[in-house]
């Protein structure tokens, strides 16, 4: 691992053997197997150090449910099954209000040690391939979820492709996976880092700005518009530092590096909950637990990427 840590979901240079999605060669056989999601959130085993549960695509409780053809992994092919039709007892269910979901849920056909969990949960116990896989099923899934109707005439699309593309019976329309580009940004005024947060975040968490890339917008006008549309702090160079998908629920974020031309913060509340500039040695603080009065990204986001790269002199 790199003095910078690491970023969860960067690939592991899957196979995605695209060319054969929509052919026989893409349907579960017995030799298969399938990682499994339920509403988002990804099977694990909890007696394996959190890995991605393999399940063979042939399971009977995977049987007749929706899946996707992500590719070869090791040993086999690889699909997605969605159960998200299962519903699980009483109580169980999880909190759609809260940033983070910390239920376990576990169904009754799989051992006691496999469990669906919140995929923020196990960012650092995947391993590059597992994330892969899971970053691109949770995304395809909610993509289906989400866009169930054609948005050229508003009949029932359904799923082609092998699970990347959906099709309209009605019209004949064909639509694709959306992935919403974000920009994300570390800005830095000499030894400082401007960090914000949202309102619905837990209590002293603060991160790096970001926002979404407009429809004719450059990376680099996007991060100078976001920043001061949220703290009119005004920014000058910009450069592209690395990218990371984040499946939470379609995005693909695009890390920058931008400087800070001001420093005065006027916030839009309407946008963030605060802002402030954070020197380098409290957030080295921050990072070795010595300051707790701010909470850091969490371990495997692009921001803390981005943050400990600046620490470390090595962005």
């Amino acid at each position: 691992m790199a003095a910078n840590g690491f970023l969860a979901f960067s690939g592991s240079n899957l196979d995605r053997m695209a060319h054969l999605r929509g052919t026989p060669d893409a349907t579960p056989r017995a030799q298969d197997v399938s990682i499994v999601l339920w509403r988002g959130k990804i099977l694990v085993d909890l007696a394996a150090d959190h890995s991605v549960v393999r399940l063979n695509s042939l399971h009977p409780e995977l049987a007749g449910q929706p899946y996707i053809f992500l590719g070869q992994d090791v040993g086999g092919r690889c699909f997605a099954t969605d159960l998200s039709s299962w519903e699980p007892e009483t109580g169980t269910d999880p909190d759609t209000n809260v940033f983070f979901d910390p239920t376990q849920q576990r169904h009754p056909s799989f051992p006691e040690n496999f469990v669906f969990v919140e995929m923020r949960s196990v960012l650092t116990q995947m391993s590059a391939r597992d994330a892969e896989l899971a970053a691109s099923a949770k995304a395809l899934l909610e993509w289906h979820r989400s866009h169930k109707f054609c948005a050229k005439c508003g009949n029932s699309s359904h799923m082609v492709q092998s699970g990347w593309q959906r099709n309209c019976s009605s019209c004949g329309a064909q639509h694709f996976p959306r992935t919403d580009p974000v920009v994300i940004m570390l800005i830095t005024q000499g030894t400082d880092i401007l960090l914000g947060r949202s309102p619905q975040w837990p209590d002293g968490m603060y991160s790096c700005l970001a926002g979404f890339v407009e429809p004719g917008e450059t990376i680099e006008a996007a991060v100078r518009r976001e920043v001061y549309e949220e703290t009119q702090v005004q920014v000058g160079d910009v450069r592209y530092i690395t990218s990371q998908p984040w499946p939470f629920p379609n995005s693909l974020m695009f890390g920058c590096h931008g400087h800070a031309t001001s420093r005065d913060i006027v916030i839009d509340p309407n946008e963030i909950d605060d802002a402030k500039w954070v020197s380098r040695s409290q957030m080295m603080d921050v990072f070795s637990g010595h300051d707790t009065t701010i909470m850091p990204a969490r371990l495997g986001s692009i921001a803390h990427y981005l943050i400990r790269s600046w620490m470390s002199d090595t962005l």
